[in-house]
């Protein structure tokens, strides 16, 4: 029998390795920011094209490469940061494996210039899918000069599951933001397809939290900062006003290492109970420095998870920082009477005050008084003409018959009763209709009782309106008095730009002041009560998490988004009008049964349930 088992060619292990390491263009940002970051660099330049697809470009400052130390950057696990086992766990440096530069050149056409100081030449390499193709000396600055080409070029099922543009270069912001926003001491540039996106000077950390995520949010920081002899904490936590449900900004760094920890997060978190409400969150950019050999950076390939000793122990450290923090915040205003420039207060004078006795006040009140008598009947006796009262309202009313209902089944709608329901006849309004705990609204039919869920139908309704104005752009919009200012992210500031024209159909009125500043002008007509800033970053926000392409999800997201925040909340009571007329959209819509997101809207308890309640 022949052998089977056989080494795999370095070219195929190297693509293997770069399914790992690099998953899209923004994995070769973070690879190659963290090298330069290694070699000592004071300024990285950052260029993109077509969201990373067609280049990446990488230019740093730093020591720079020997000709030899070029060529040998890009085979497999060799490094300078490491020399044996023991160095896994007194890692000070970003990179250490030795395979981020070899996954690279496997699935991309890759060109190195670099040079060193003390050399008075440099060298160019070039290499495509792993092979070699060619080395030079050149003329170059010190530093390095990295060009990535046409990513997956050699693999096109990997190329053809990249995102839209818009979606891979908001990955490439936020892999610069978790850089940059640690190496405070570092001059960073983002450009994409030839404009300047992105420039961050050298600061301190506060300001370079400001110039990513504006100046709103230096008002909403509270200092964290505590020295232990586990870790040591410095950073900033949010206020109770900025608490968000979407698109929070919580970032952990550990020894200048971005890390993602949902244990730690809820220790942060958990500061805030009873102060925010429930399911919002507030920011965090929290620094944690700790010794090397209590962590192992080595449990993941792209290096963002991180395991420590002792969590417990770390996590009630963080915790009590957090808090200790805000109680020096004291969220209530308080009175400082060590301050000078408190006003005196005046002593009251007894001697002016007339002597005269002083009685208290008189009150008088009727104790047969009945506030109850003579306005409901008593029902308490067998008078059937009270009881016939209660009826009064409803005398002559019949049930809704919707036949087509009653061979629908008891714990849903499927959808494929959809055209049922769409040819089911409306409401009129001589129905009995109510509603239950300001949350449903009861409809009796034929088979039963329908149960239609009140703020799902609402959103269902206004999901279909929205979507039509998009594709239509026929929406009215209002004007402001006084335009709203919004401080936008970087990556918010993206998406508002890519979707301006959807914006305006729907209503919304939006000029760009710079800087990620947009002024709101109008927004669409029929909101009023909502703040439009909160409205356009939740609409911004769904987008964001969208990861389809096609612009028709992009639109049902801004629909989505848009219906869940105007459509009416639990526990608003209806009028009989208005509670007919939601289930007559309703029954306008395609499958009026299940929401956009999934949500049943619709239950009916059939009879034959209701009955055997009472049964004997």
């Amino acid at each position: 029998m022949n052998d089977i088992i056989q080494l795999l060619p370095d070219s195929v292990a190297n693509q293997i390795a770069a399914g790992e390491v690099v998953q899209r263009p923004s994995s070769v940002v973070k690879e190659l920011m963290e090298n330069a970051i290694d070699a000592g660099a004071t300024k990285v330049q950052v260029i993109v094209s077509d969201g990373g697809r067609t280049l990446v470009q990488v230019i740093d400052n730093g020591k720079g490469m020997s000709e030899t130390d070029a060529r040998l950057a890009f085979e497999r696990h060799a490094t300078s940061k490491i020399r044996n086992a023991e160095d896994l766990f007194a890692l000070t440096t970003m990179g250490f494996r030795g395979e981020a530069l070899a996954s690279i050149a496997a699935v991309a056409q890759v060109e190195l210039v670099t040079r060193r100081e003390e050399d008075e030449l440099g060298t160019k390499i070039m290499l495509s899918g792993s092979a070699f193709e060619m080395q030079e000396p050149v003329m170059a600055p010190v530093g390095s000069n990295f060009k990535v080409k046409n990513l997956f070029y050699n693999i096109p099922v990997r190329r053809k599951f990249l995102k839209s543009t818009q979606t891979e270069f908001n990955n490439i912001v936020t892999e610069l933001e978790r850089v940059a926003l640690v190496n405070c001491d570092i001059e960073f540039t983002l450009s994409h397809n030839g404009s300047e996106i992105v420039h961050l000077p050298p600061s301190s950390f506060r300001q370079r939290i400001v110039n990513l995520f504006g100046k709103k949010i230096n008002q909403q920081l509270v200092e964290v900062e505590v020295s232990s002899p586990l870790i040591d904490i410095k950073g900033f936590v949010g206020t109770p006003e900025s608490a968000r449900k979407k698109g929070v900004l919580q970032y952990f760094f550990v020894n200048g290492r971005y890390m993602r920890h949902p244990y730690f997060a809820k220790a942060v978190n958990g500061a805030y109970e009873d102060i925010i409400p429930q399911g919002e969150q507030v920011p965090f950019f929290l620094c944690i420095n700790v010794d090397p050999s209590r962590i192992d950076v080595n449990i993941h390939p792209t290096k963002t998870e991180i395991k420590f000793e002792d969590e417990p122990s770390l996590w009630k450290i963080i915790s009590a920082a957090v808090r200790e923090s805000l109680g020096r915040f004291n969220a209530a205003p308080s009175l400082d009477f060590d301050d000078e420039n408190i006003p005196d207060i005046p002593v009251m004078d007894f001697t002016a005050v007339d002597s005269a006795p002083v009685s208290a006040p008189r009150i008088s009140y009727n104790p047969g008084y009945n506030p109850f008598k003579n306005r409901m009947p008593d029902y308490r006796n067998d008078n059937a003409s009270s009881w016939e009262m209660l009826y009064d309202n409803v005398a002559g009313e019949k049930p809704m018959d919707l036949s087509p209902f009653e061979d629908l089944p008891v714990d849903k709608i499927e959808p494929s009763f959809n055209e049922t329901l769409n040819d089911s006849p409306m409401v009129d309004g001589s129905l009995p209709l109510s509603q239950y705990k300001g949350q449903y609204i009861l409809v009796p039919v034929k088979s039963g009782l329908m149960w239609v869920h009140q703020r799902r139908a609402h959103i269902k309704v206004l999901f279909e309106k929205y979507k039509m104005q998009i594709q239509e752009k026929h929406a009215v919009s209002q004007g402001l008095l006084f335009p709203e200012r919004v401080e936008a992210t970087l990556n918010e500031s993206v998406t508002i730009e890519n979707i301006q024209e959807e914006l305006a159909s729907l209503g919304f009125d939006i000029s760009s002041l710079g800087g990620g500043t947009f002024a709101i002008n109008g927004v669409p007509a029929g909101i009023s009560g909502l703040s439009p800033v909160k409205l356009l970053l939740d609409i911004v926000h769904g987008v964001m998490e969208q990861t389809d392409n096609a612009k028709t999800k992009i639109n049902e997201s801004i629909a989505l988004s848009m219906a869940k925040e105007v459509a009416i909340v639990t526990g608003q009571v209806l009028s009989p009008e208005e509670m007919s007329s939601l289930i007559s959209e309703l029954f306008q819509t395609s499958a009026p049964a299940l929401g956009p997101d999934g949500n049943l809207v619709i239950y009916i308890m059939p009879d034959s349930d209701i009955d055997r309640f009472f049964a004997k």
